[in-house]
């Protein structure tokens, strides 16, 4: 047994200072007198320096800051003297308390009692920034390839990926690869403690999206780039649970209010020639199964399974696990629009014929004993039609425990969820 002290709830978590050089970040951030720091290093940009790029570095700053500030949970949060502006504060608030709302549930914790205080004016800039360039966060799932393969060959694109200090992902660089396409990256550098995992700090999960998004929007302003295209789809929208009147969402930071509270935020920054938005925003993950169904040179080179994505390079797995509900969801969603055998040929198994995994299915399909999972799977109604119509393939008719719970639920047809549907961002400019 571990006799490390458990972790308390701090009283001040202190934004000491944003460092920024030509080509690196330094963030410095203290809560009740301990110091952290994260580096992030940037390669195949401009100089991070320039006013426009410095004023997104901030903004990056601010939603950074929570994988420090859960670390204590302080009461409150001192923003020092960094710049900010209303659209920059309330994007900040909406990540602490909606983004970190599973971290909360999850640690028993109750975060609105948070104080934001401090902060110096936000003086902004107007970024001078081309529209027909554009960078793609990838991250080498069926969303990000779809995403990349939908954009107009017209823009000039490039890819942007995020890697951890301990090295790059195989899984993530072997569907770039593919795409043919440059990459601009940048490497993290979490503060060790948090890193590690001090068992007196708290810990879970942030919107790590969100901090992913900003350091995308950074590399495309200090690259001349006017658009940043994200590939969350509608259902990142909807919650895993209400509690209290409050959402519990593992995807807040892939939502659409999360687009437009980082939209505006950047907006207020550097102005209106930046667009941040997600292609898919308006489809299901349904459509994006389809599309992504169409695309055989991804269809060995992708891979989803968050066990293809541990920090710990030794703790990688180099195939798909066939266990978790990430590998189970996408195979799910992949069987109405491929044969039984190419599905098979991909994930070196099958984990939707697994009856081991009936539990798991129950829950994505809405009739678990639980919510959805919290991982980046699609909701209840977008399983429940996939289900449907494998139940109803000859090719799956040995499997009985798919078309025993088929026979249980009632879900909105196929061609429904094929169809756009709700809010986007998406300029005319990114479909033509």
């Amino acid at each position: 047994m571990s006799d490390a002290p458990a972790p308390r709830r701090a009283e001040v978590f202190r934004y000491r200072g944003l460092s920024v050089g030509t080509s690196r970040l330094s963030a410095a951030y203290e809560l009740d007198g301990r110091s952290f720091v994260e580096d992030v290093t940037l390669e195949g940009v401009g100089d991070l320096t320039a006013p426009a790029a410095r004023a997104v570095a901030t903004l990056w700053y601010l939603v950074a800051g929570l994988s420090y500030f859960k670390a204590g949970a302080a009461r409150r949060v001192d923003l020092g003297d960094t710049p900010v502006g209303p659209a920059g504060r309330r994007l900040l608030a909406a990540a602490l308390h909606d983004g970190l709302a599973e971290f909360a549930l999850r640690n028993a914790l109750d975060l609105d009692d948070v104080v934001i205080e401090g902060g110096a004016a936000l003086e902004p800039v107007t970024a001078t920034l081309d529209p027909e360039r554009v960078l793609v966060p990838f991250g080498g799932g069926i969303d990000s390839v779809v995403t990349v393969s939908a954009l107009p060959r017209h823009l000039d694109r490039a890819l942007f990926v995020v890697s951890p200090a301990s090295g790059r992902f195989a899984a993530l660089e072997a569907a770039a690869a593919v795409t043919g396409l440059d990459v601009v990256r940048a490497t993290r550098v979490l503060d060790p403690a948090v890193a590690t995992g001090d068992p007196a700090l708290w810990r879970g999960h942030v919107p790590v999206t969100a901090m992913v998004t900003l350091l995308a929007a950074l590399a495309a302003v200090a690259d001349g780039r006017g658009g940043v295209v994200m590939s969350n789809e509608r259902s990142a929208s909807v919650p895993n649970l209400v509690i209290g009147g409050r959402e519990v969402n593992h995807q807040w930071s892939k939502s659409w209010a999360a687009e437009r509270a980082l939209a505006e935020a950047l907006a207020e920054s550097v102005g209106p020639t930046l667009t941040v938005a997600s292609l898919l925003r308006d489809r299901s993950e349904i459509w994006v199964g389809r599309a992504f169904a169409d695309l055989p040179p991804y269809h060995h080179a992708f891979r989803s399974c968050n066990r293809a994505f541990a920090q710990d390079p030794s703790r990688r797995l180099d195939h798909w696990c066939n266990e978790c509900d990430k590998c189970l969801f996408v195979n799910l969603v992949l069987a109405p629009f491929l044969d039984r055998a190419t599905l098979r040929g991909i994930f070196g198994g099958e984990p939707l014929a697994d009856p081991a995994r009936l539990a798991q299915l129950r829950t994505l399909v809405g009739r678990g004993v639980t919510h959805k999972p919290f991982e980046c799977v699609g909701d209840p109604d977008e399983s429940a039609v996939a289900l449907r119509a494998v139940a109803v393939d000859p090719a799956w008719s040995d499997v009985a425990h798919v078309a025993d719970l088929a026979a249980e639920l009632d879900a909105p047809s196929l061609e429904e969820l094929l169809d756009p549907y709700g809010p986007t961002g998406v300029p005319a400019h990114w479909l033509r």
